[in-house]
C-alpha cells in the first residue's frame, strides 16, 4: 500500500465505554440465528514448523470470508429501524466492508463504502456483488476514512467506524468464546491488528473466563499505528505501508487502545514476509486459504519459538480473502518440497 501520512480525524467524538462480557454474551444471541460457529483445529505441519501445539479458530470460513461479519451483523441488527433506514456509510480496506454490506443485505439497509482507489479486487467485487454502494477515494485508509466521515455527515446515514464501535468488538467477542469452549486449555493467543476489535475482543473474553490466558496482539512492522499507541499509552499515527491492507490502519483507535491497555499481555510486529511464509504454511500445512492479515498470528508464532515452544497456542485465521497477486507471492515464498497434502490431525 502507498504511503501516506497517517493522521487522526480533526475532530474526536467522545469515546463510548467498552462492552462487556454480557454485550459479548447478548451478541451471541443475536447472531445464532445469523451465523453458524466456525471450526477449530489442529495440524500437525504446524506444530512441526512452530515446535508449539497451534489450535487454529477458522474464521475465514464466515460468509464474507473473515470474521468481521460477526461484529457487523452485531451492530446493525440493534440499529433502530428509522435509523437504519437513514442507511450507514462504512470505511475499510476489505473485510469491514464486505461486513457492512453483508449485514446491509441482510437487514435491508441502504450502504455506502469507502475504499482507497486501488483496493484488492477480491474484496472490492465482494462489496459490489453484495448490493452496497463502492466509492473509492484515496491512496489509503486513512483517507478513505475522512472522505467517508464526509459523506456520512451530508447524508445523514450513520458512519460505521472500523473500531470505536462497541457492538462490533462485542460480536466479535463471540468467536473468543466460541475459542475457548472448543479449546479451553490454551495456553497463549495471538491476534492480529488492524484496528483492534479482534484483540480488544479477545481481551474482553479472556480476562472474564480465562485470566491466566496470554493474549498477544500482532501487527505488521510496515503498519505499526496500533502497537505504537498502545507501547505509548496513547495514539499515535505512523503511515501504513504494509501489503497486508487488513493491517494497514495509520492510526490506533480509541476504543480498542482502552482495552488493550487494561488487558493485553504484549504487543509485537511481524515483517510482512514473514507474514507471507506464515500464509504459505497455513496453504500447504492446513489447506488453508488465509488472507495476509488472516495469516499475521501464525507468524507471530513462528517468528519466536523460543517463546511459544511447547505451549498449546490459539490462532485466529481473520480472514481468507486473499486476491490472486496475493496467492502468487504466497505461493512463491513457500519452499521447494513442502507437503501440499497434511490433514487435520484432530479437532481441538
Amino acid at each position: 500500500m502507498p504511503t501516506s501520512a497517517a493522521h487522526p480525524p480533526a475532530t474526536s467524538p467522545p469515546v463510548p465505554d467498552p462492552p462487556t462480557l454480557r454485550d459479548g454474551l447478548a451478541a451471541r444471541r443475536t447472531l445464532a440465528a445469523h451465523l453458524e460457529p466456525t471450526p477449530v483445529r489442529t495440524y500437525a505441519p504446524l506444530d512441526a514448523a512452530t515446535g508449539a501445539r497451534v489450535v487454529v479458530k477458522h474464521e475465514n470460513l464466515q460468509p464474507t470470508g473473515a470474521f468481521k461479519v460477526r461484529g457487523a451483523l452485531t451492530l446493525l441488527l440493534g440499529m433502530p429501524d428509522a435509523e437504519r433506514a437513514r442507511g450507514v456509510v462504512a470505511f475499510s480496506t476489505g473485510n469491514h466492508a464486505q461486513a457492512v454490506a453483508y449485514a446491509a443485505r441482510a437487514t435491508a439497509t441502504p450502504c455506502t463504502v469507502v475504499m482507497p482507489t486501488d483496493p484488492n479486487p477480491t474484496k472490492a467485487r465482494a462489496v459490489r456483488d453484495l448490493g452496497a454502494r463502492l466509492v473509492l477515494h484515496g491512496a489509503t485508509f486513512d483517507d478513505a476514512r475522512e472522505h467517508a466521515t464526509a459523506l456520512a455527515a451530508a447524508s445523514g446515514a450513520r458512519l460505521v467506524s472500523a473500531a470505536n464501535e462497541p457492538p462490533l468488538v462485542a460480536g466479535v467477542a463471540t468467536a473468543y468464546l466460541e475459542l475457548l469452549e472448543q479449546a479451553p486449555d490454551l495456553d497463549a493467543l495471538v491476534v492480529p491488528v488492524g484496528g483492534g476489535s479482534g484483540a480488544a475482543a479477545a481481551c474482553l473474553v479472556a480476562s472474564a473466563l480465562a485470566p491466566g490466558l496470554e493474549v498477544v496482539a500482532v501487527q505488521s512492522t510496515a503498519a505499526p499505528a496500533a502497537h505504537d499507541s498502545w507501547r505509548a499509552g496513547t495514539l499515535r499515527a505512523v503511515p501504513s505501508t504494509t501489503r497486508a491492507e487488513g493491517l494497514a490502519t495509520g492510526c490506533g483507535f480509541a476504543l480498542t487502545q482502552a482495552v488493550l491497555r487494561e488487558h493485553l499481555d504484549d504487543f509485537v510486529l511481524v515483517d510482512d514476509d514473514a507474514i507471507d511464509r506464515a500464509a504459505g504454511l497455513f496453504l500447504t500445512g492446513a489447506r488453508t486459504v488465509a488472507e495476509a492479515a488472516g495469516a499475521a498470528g501464525l507468524a507471530a508464532v513462528l517468528a519466536d519459538p523460543d517463546r511459544f515452544a511447547g505451549r498449546r497456542v490459539g490462532v485466529v485465521c481473520t480472514g481468507g480473502n486473499a486476491s490472486p497477486d496475493e496467492l502468487r507471492r504466497v505461493l512463491a515464498a513457500v519452499p521447494d518440497g513442502a507437503s501440499a497434502g497434511a490433514h487435520p490431525e484432530a479437532r481441538a
